[in-house]
């Protein structure tokens, strides 16, 4: 496999020939009109359906960082040449171990979520980021959002609107995903991660104030499109009785969740407080031990099993609260630039930047454990002569593969099916 993809990265001018014979015949690959996606729900539970096709969502985060660069760097103002070059290497490589959809900022133009679409099987979940790293309002750059602001609210909800707007009838756009853990953002004074914000210390005045603008948004979602479903990506259940008070047309709670091998009681909380089908946005684990300071595969591999094994047996139809509709897992290469986010480049840093029991392989307490530049299910190395790296993947990435080859809504897939799956994983 690592051989065809290098045959890909090396034929660059064949592949720009080839893209632009397909942007001359729009929908050379598929449908070029946009697919229905619904929720459906019933006594068995949610789940979500493409074109009235049951669909559980085997997701990625994906983006493109070559070593050295950081959230500056901008892979969609690349020539058209490298972002296909690139493309063919990663996307071939996600679909080759099972994903179904990737999660992008609404950064990534139009004409690639239809390329990618087109020529991977993959859709996108275009996300909002409402103003969880600033926002212009009124041509003025504002860091730090205040969602009580009625003039930062009346910019927000413009800039939503102007998205739908613009990706809508794109083919390959799968759900409308706002924000990404803005409640943190309530707490956290930058972007980089950090420990979890103390319960026992909430914002309770600015939390309403942003889940009474999310709800404003999703109704204007609603208004200009009905053909895709609505989430949030907020930070783990933090906030749920706020939420269930002030969004009420949500379609579905997204959540970013690192609670180790086991999700617990989520499952059951969001139904019982929301009664909407639960995606997680973000889980995983990293492949670094802090405390032996040295990588760690198997432990990654280890939770991302067990996190997807929660999920299928708690997808619809399954006996539990069947209201898990899939994920994206996190995330499908290092983000070298994750720790400093300005500094030190083209160092894969080791410092943990943050702490979590739930990982006890190198959890020791009162010390960090969780090391950003280091969850990639694929390890990066330097670019070559065309600007592109290389991935190594690791043993998460072949665990998914297997994962994802049992699809949980064939026909006559039960518990127990699921139950032997797993249990016939190798890591």
């Amino acid at each position: 496999m690592i051989q065809k993809l290098q045959l890909h990265g090396s034929s660059i001018s064949f592949k720009v020939l080839v893209l632009a014979s397909c942007i001359a015949i729009i929908g050379c690959a598929r449908d070029p009109k946009s697919v229905m996606v619904k929720v459906i729900s019933n006594h068995d539970g949610q789940k979500l359906q493409v074109a009235g096709e049951d669909f559980m969502i085997f997701g990625m985060n994906w983006d493109y960082f070559p070593i050295g660069t950081n959230y500056a760097y901008n892979f969609w103002a690349q020539p058209d040449e490298l972002i296909i070059a690139a493309l063919d290497r990663e996307l071939g490589l996600l679909k080759e171990m099972g994903a179904n959809t990737i999660r992008q900022y609404n950064s990534i133009p139009p004409r690639w979520v239809k390329y990618i679409y087109e020529h991977f099987g993959l859709f996108t979940t275009l996300n909002h980021p409402f103003g969880r790293y600033g926002i212009l309002v009124d041509s003025n750059w504002v860091a730090s959002v205040d969602y009580g602001d009625p003039q930062t609210r009346k910019a927000i909800i413009a800039d939503v609107e102007t998205m739908v707007s613009q990706y809508k009838d794109v083919p390959g756009i799968l759900i409308w995903l706002l924000g990404n853990e803005n409640n943190y953002g309530l707490h956290w004074n930058s972007a980089e991660s950090q420990n979890l914000p103390d319960q026992a210390k909430p914002q309770v005045v600015q939390a309403h104030q942003l889940y009474s603008l999310l709800n404003e948004a999703i109704n204007a979602i609603h208004t200009l499109d009905d053909q895709h479903p609505v989430a949030i990506a907020n930070g783990d259940l933090q906030y749920i009785d706020i939420i269930a008070e002030e969004i009420e047309n949500l379609d579905i709670f997204g959540c970013n969740v690192y609670r180790g091998v086991s999700f617990g009681d989520l499952f059951e909380q969001v139904e019982q407080k929301l009664g909407i089908p639960v995606l997680f946005t973000e889980f995983g684990a990293d492949a670094f031990n802090s405390r032996t300071l040295v990588e760690d595969q198997k432990a990654q591999a280890k939770y991302l099993l067990g996190n997807w094994r929660e999920i299928y047996e708690q997808s619809s139809g399954k006996g539990n609260t069947g209201n898990a509709i899939g994920g994206y897992t996190f995330q499908f290469s290092d983000g070298w630039w994750k720790f400093g986010l300005d500094s030190h480049l083209d160092t894969h840093d080791r410092h943990a930047s943050w702490a979590n029991g739930g990982y006890s392989e190198d959890f020791s307490p009162g010390q960090n454990n969780m090391n950003e530049e280091w969850f990639g299910i694929c390890a990066k190395g330097a670019c070559d002569d065309q600007g592109l790296y290389q991935l190594s993947p690791r043993m998460a990435y072949f665990t998914l593969k297997q994962i994802h080859a049992l699809n949980p809504y064939k026909p006559g897939v039960k518990r127990s099916h699921i139950d032997k799956h797993f249990s016939e994983i190798q890591l």
